[in-house]
């Protein structure tokens, strides 16, 4: 970075194709496109066809003609199954500059139209907006927050239900995997708007040396304890919550999926 950009690197020589497209991001993509796509390579993670967003959606009693507000699209999967669901409109805000362009690269070869990305901070638009929406879909972006009781609150006022899948902190769990117990820190008591609660840092140490890392944009996170995950969406309205996916061995972490209803 900063060095004198050398104008040849940027141009494509060979026939267009959907490929060059995605070679821009080389070595960024966590996602593996849908099986109709299943020629062009990208990432690995069926983000596209992800079993948790198919949960969900039964949960939710589906999409169809729902207003979604996604948070941190990352590569756009999760839209585009929103999209397949008849979602009749999806905001999808990313603050990853270059995981925002990868949406677009995927929005033009699959063909999206009823989502519209974003690049922007989705915190800052939560506690900024008045606009409301059917659904809130956060997905991977909880754990990244250096303030998620306040990401849960402003959630709260955009919408009356929301899925979440998450990271959460577990003491026993954690202490048995090094990689993950030398990331995070002691215990820290807090209150937000009436609502008390612990929470551990994890900082990202190398993870921020990856060219296509999608943590925050700090040097570290806040996670929370699974319990008061649960505690605050109550503390903040949703009255009716239905937990899957909790896996308390997940190898970067305890995790769970929820759909949050009023």
């Amino acid at each position: 970075m900063g060095g004198q950009l050398n104008v040849q690197d940027v141009y494509v020589r060979e026939f267009p194709s959907d490929q060059k497209a995605l070679d821009i991001f080389s070595g960024e993509w966590t996602s593996q496109l849908p099986e109709a796509w299943a020629q062009l390579q990208a990432g690995t993670t069926p983000l596209f066809d992800d079993p948790r967003v198919h949960w969900a959606l039964r949960e939710l009693g589906g999409a169809d003609e729902k207003t979604v507000l996604e948070l941190g699209p990352l590569e756009g999967g999760h839209s585009y199954m929103l999209e397949k669901a008849g979602s009749r409109s999806i905001l999808a805000i990313e603050g990853n500059t270059r995981a925002y362009l990868r949406c677009l690269v995927v929005k033009e070869i699959l063909g999206l139209r009823r989502v519209r990305f974003l690049c922007g901070d989705f915190g800052q638009y939560l506690k900024e907006s008045t606009d409301l929406f059917d659904i809130v879909f956060a997905s991977g972006v909880l754990y990244h927050q250096q303030a998620p009781v306040e990401l849960l609150a402003t959630i709260a006022r955009a919408a009356p239900a929301l899925y979440l899948w998450t990271h959460y902190y577990d003491a026993a769990a954690v202490t048995e995997k090094q990689h993950v117990s030398a990331r995070l820190g002691a215990a820290q008591t807090c209150e937000f708007d009436g609502f008390a609660f612990t929470q551990h840092e994890y900082r990202y140490l190398e993870a921020r040396k990856w060219s296509g890392f999608c943590g925050g944009p700090h040097d570290s996170a806040q996670w929370l304890l699974r319990d008061d995950i649960i505690r605050a969406l109550r503390h903040f309205g949703y009255a009716e919550i239905s937990i899957a996916f909790d896996d308390i061995s997940h190898p970067n972490g305890p995790s769970l999926a929820l759909v949050a209803r009023r």
